[in-house]
């Protein structure tokens, strides 16, 4: 039978209509994500936007803003010698405490770790001479508050190390320029690029590279140079900008280029470590953004002021105060904030960029974890099992393909997931592949990806997450597998 005009315009109109998927009956999950995408965002209290105006005025008038500091590196680059040098020239480490650290390292025939005694206070990193843990520590420049987080270098310590930098604005990257030893950290198995990979994708943007031991080498800069010329390559293609990228040779033992020059290094004309901290640039805070404060640790206290149960963690953004009301997700325990202390002391309130310990109350502490989040109990992030992310894939031993088994990194917690599917591959913002099936070294693409039931239980876990554009710190994650870092990227969308 021919077609008229009107079979025709029928036709035409029912293919439009379909178009419309106006009788596409919609699943919950769906609506849930149109509900999600226009939810309203809470604005400010008046009370909260005095105290973030106050938080603004203080800095300008006192002139210092506060950073947080991740130094990174390969094992045994001198780390945490470096920075309990740095802590002693700048008077934060007394004689006293400097003379009691080489006494004791000597009786057990490590002497060269007096200086990184002062952040290893754990027995196991005294006893292995590596740091197992992030060691917090504070200081002050002439206009920087730093709070130091000195991160284990050993592969075996990853995950520590990369709950660190989620909580960091700026990176030291720390390489031992002595013979061989830059390039055992520098090749592939070494840390030293997966560091510098890892704390660029957890949002670093800033980063110093501290060429340490260069007594040594006899300060030669010819080994100097060589180093540099390495790294400036690499560190560009891992997404640190030049103008964000300083380079400076040290002697971390002898103390040279960390607060005063030397007679040693006269071929040398940049700045000091010192020098160099003080001028890093200070990233813009959201405040007026709800308050996400992701738990690094819980414990409980033990003063008269400080009791009960306590976590510290870093907040992503938002403000808060003594006596606020904060719900832990996932779940559904709601705590008071009886005591606020920032650089271990009590404070009346904290703001985004801060790296805070709060004291609470009227919570069991069966409902707070290492990777819950705190936020106001009207407005928490999604629990999703499932959302699609765009990711940069790094160096791979074997490519990723869909169903791949991995461990997803969020802040500090660290959870099984796979990569389930492979959506597109990406070249300058433009989508040059649909359904690939196979992603190899260097490529960005856009995965979905879904959480694993761990062994044993009946249903995958679920993650606090936001995406990207709407909290740039709860949008971020990484990917491992087999013990390497695999890739890393921002969440796009959460599904379920």
């Amino acid at each position: 039978m021919l077609a008229t005009p009107s079979t025709i315009s029928m036709t035409s109109t029912q293919a439009d209509l379909a178009g419309l998927h106006l009788d596409d009956e919609a699943d919950e999950a769906e609506r849930e994500r149109e509900r999600e995408k226009f939810r309203e965002r809470p604005l400010l209290s008046m009370k909260q936007e005095e105290l973030v105006e106050k938080v603004r005025r203080e800095e300008e008038e006192s002139g210092k803003k506060g950073i947080s500091l991740i130094v990174v590196g390969h094992v045994d680059a001198g780390k945490s010698t470096l920075m309990g040098r740095l802590l002693y020239d700048i008077g934060e480490l007394s004689e006293k405490e400097k003379t009691a650290n080489e006494r004791a390292s000597k009786r057990i025939g490590k002497s060269s770790f007096a200086f990184a005694w002062g952040l290893d206070a754990l027995g196991d990193e005294r006893d292995r001479g590596v740091t197992i843990d992030i060691a917090t520590t504070h200081f002050a420049t002439a206009h920087r508050n730093i709070t130091l987080l000195d991160a284990p270098g050993h592969r075996d310590f990853i995950p520590a190390m990369i709950s660190g930098a989620a909580q960091a604005d700026v990176a030291l990257l720390v390489v031992d320029g002595s013979p061989g030893e830059f390039e055992a950290g520098f090749e592939r198995g070494g840390q030293t690029r997966e560091h510098a990979w890892l704390v660029r994708s957890l949002g670093v943007k800033e980063v110093i590279v501290g060429v340490n031991k260069m007594d040594m080498v006899e300060w030669s800069q010819d080994r100097y140079d060589d180093i540099v010329d390495a790294l400036k390559p690499f560190l560009a293609s891992a997404g640190f900008s030049t103008s964000k990228t300083t380079f400076l040779p040290l002697a971390a033992m002898e103390g040279v280029n960390v607060l005063e020059r030397g007679s040693e290094v006269e071929w040398y004309t940049g700045p000091t470590l010192v020098e160099a901290l003080d001028k890093v640039e200070v990233p813009a805070r959201p405040y007026d953004r709800p308050l996400r404060i992701p738990v690094s640790n819980v414990f409980k206290g033990q003063t008269a002021v400080a009791s009960g149960i306590a976590v510290s963690g870093r907040l992503c953004s938002g403000v808060l105060q003594v006596g606020d009301v904060l719900r832990a997700v996932p779940g559904d325990g709601v705590a008071t904030v009886r005591t606020i202390e920032l650089d271990d002391e009590p404070a009346p309130y904290a703001v985004a960029g801060q790296n805070a310990t709060l004291y609470l109350s009227g919570i069991d502490p069966i409902q707070l974890t290492i990777g819950s989040v705190l936020c106001p109990p009207s407005y928490p992030p999604r629990l999703v099992s499932r959302f699609v992310a765009h990711i940069l894939v790094f160096d791979l031993s074997s490519p990723i393909v869909p169903g791949t088994a991995v461990e997803l990194f969020h802040h500090s917690v660290n959870l099984p997931a796979a990569i389930t599917k492979l959506l597109a591959i990406s070249e300058r913002g433009q989508v040059v592949k649909q359904r690939p099936r196979v992603l190899q070294k260097g490529v960005t693409a856009t995965v979905e990806i879904t959480l694993r039931a761990p062994n044993g239980a009946a249903k995958p876990p679920v993650l606090a997450l936001e995406t990207g554009a709407e909290n740039k710190d709860m949008g971020r994650v990484l990917v491992r597998r087999a013990g390497e870092t695999i890739a890393a990227g921002v969440v796009i969308e959460l599904l379920d």
